[in-house]
């Protein structure tokens, strides 16, 4: 009986209230309280709300996470405010603080390497693939002209369709080929633009088939089995970078030399290189950056981190994003990075912070977004790494998580300011606040 209860027909034509309530009668031991909370983060502007819950599906609240900004960036000797969205402690004020690093130190340079995007278009065919190969340039020429319709404004924009190619899979799967469309989409992500061409590529791909009069018979006959973008953009490339000499890389915690720091870091980077399970860690780093300004921006972090670890895979290993070289005396910081971005459409014009978070950045274009993205993320590894080889991570993180740990604890504000101070020596643990704040409310 109580199963009967948690399952239900027609969830979807409930209205948002009707929602709420099922979930909170069937889910919840306190559904009055647990109703109230949920309705008490809708937003206030019901226009504003109308636009978030057309989002997704089934949308009965909203999830708020922080929405902060990381001051001091130069970026190709341009200042910037980075807006960031994280939830982890320390992510914005570690990006806040490499940007002031180096900000008396150049700055961070960028360059845009490639912005091609690639989908793929897996059909079935079992006539002679030489044959096919032979005539393929006459059936990609088809495959370009028949998705004019499409692609026009987006030529007229310096886009549009730059290559299709063949793909023989038959050793692998017999009959298996793939149409690889290449993609510039200028200043939008693309994902709609370009499968919209892959399935036109589809119907073009059949119609040739079945009506040229190069093929017969068994000939004619081909099967689509699926069209779609590819998440794996490893010719929509960004390199982001820092370099001083080491003379002026300053000072470092217990009496460092700027010569041992710089050896050290070096040789963390190295360890992410050839360490898959340092790598994940470093990488995820990478990503404490490069997600939050893509959530702030309303670009699919999902689609970017897919990506980014694709990448960081195609050598033997996985392998580190970043990289590091002393030569000459001259320390240098980079990351190479396959990222695909857009500051038009979907999100990016809907979401009422995204369009906020561009305003900020300046309405950047997607290859200024790219570089803005880049240089962010370096900014968080450099942050991570340097106290990594210096004070340990712990010290700073937890410093971050002191609030977080007070707020669990329910801890008043002359509380929370006598913690503060406390600590501000000490090791931070959860126990140890707890065990503080108990003393201190003893008396």
């Amino acid at each position: 009986m109580d199963q009967d209860k948690k399952t239900i027909s027609g969830f979807s034509k409930l209205s948002k209230r009707g929602k709420i309530k099922w979930i909170v009668s069937n889910f919840y031991k306190e559904p009055d309280k647990v109703m109230s909370e949920l309705m008490s983060y809708w937003h206030s502007n019901e226009e504003q709300q109308k636009i978030l819950d057309n989002f997704s599906e089934n949308t009965i609240s909203n999830f708020p996470m922080p929405f902060g900004v990381a001051p001091n960036f130069i970026i190709d000797d341009k200042a910037y405010c980075i807006p960031m969205v994280i939830e982890e402690s320390s992510v914005v004020a570690a990006a806040s603080s490499a940007a002031k690093y180096w900000m008396d130190r150049g700055g961070f340079k960028t360059e845009v390497i490639s912005t091609k995007k690639l989908g793929q278009v897996s059909f079935i065919w079992s006539g002679d693939k030489a044959k096919l190969q032979y005539h393929f340039e006459e059936i990609k020429q088809q495959l370009i002209e028949e998705c004019f319709s499409i692609t026009s404004s987006m030529v007229k924009r310096g886009g549009g369709i730059m290559d299709i190619d063949l793909i023989d899979f038959t050793d692998q799967q017999p009959g298996l080929f793939q149409l690889m469309g290449t993609f510039e989409t200028c200043d939008s992500m693309g994902a709609n633009f370009i499968n919209t061409c892959l399935e036109q590529f589809s119907k073009s791909l059949i119609n040739f088939f079945q009506t040229s009069p190069l093929f017969s018979g068994a000939e004619r006959s081909v099967e689509i089995i699926m069209s779609i973008l590819s998440n794996y953009t490893p010719e929509c490339m960004v390199r982001a970078w820092v370099e001083c000499p080491i003379d002026q890389l300053g000072k470092f915690p217990n009496g460092m030399s700027a010569e041992d720091f710089a050896r050290k870091f070096a040789l963390a980077v190295k360890i992410a290189e050839i360490d898959p399970h340092r790598a994940a860690t470093h990488n995820k780093g990478i990503y404490n950056g490069v997600d939050a300004v893509v959530l702030a921006t309303g670009n699919d972090f999902r689609a970017i981190e897919a990506c980014g670890h694709a990448y960081a895979s195609r050598g033997e290993n996985y392998s580190s994003l970043s990289h590091c070289e002393i030569r000459n005396g001259v320390f240098k910081f980079w990351l190479d990075l396959p990222l695909a971005v857009g500051t038009v459409g979907g999100l990016t014009s809907l979401h009422p912070i995204a369009k906020r978070s561009l305003e900020l950045l300046e309405n950047p274009n997607a290859k200024e977004l790219m570089c803005i993205i880049a240089a962010t993320g370096l900014a968080q590894n450099f942050s991570a790494l340097r106290s990594l080889v210096t004070t340990g991570i712990q010290q700073g993180h937890m410093k971050m998580h002191l609030q977080n740990i007070l707020n669990q604890l329910k801890a008043t504000k002359d509380e929370e300011l006598s913690a503060i101070e406390h600590f501000a020596d000490e090791i931070v643990s959860f126990s140890a606040v707890r065990a503080y704040l108990e003393k201190l409310r003893l008396g």
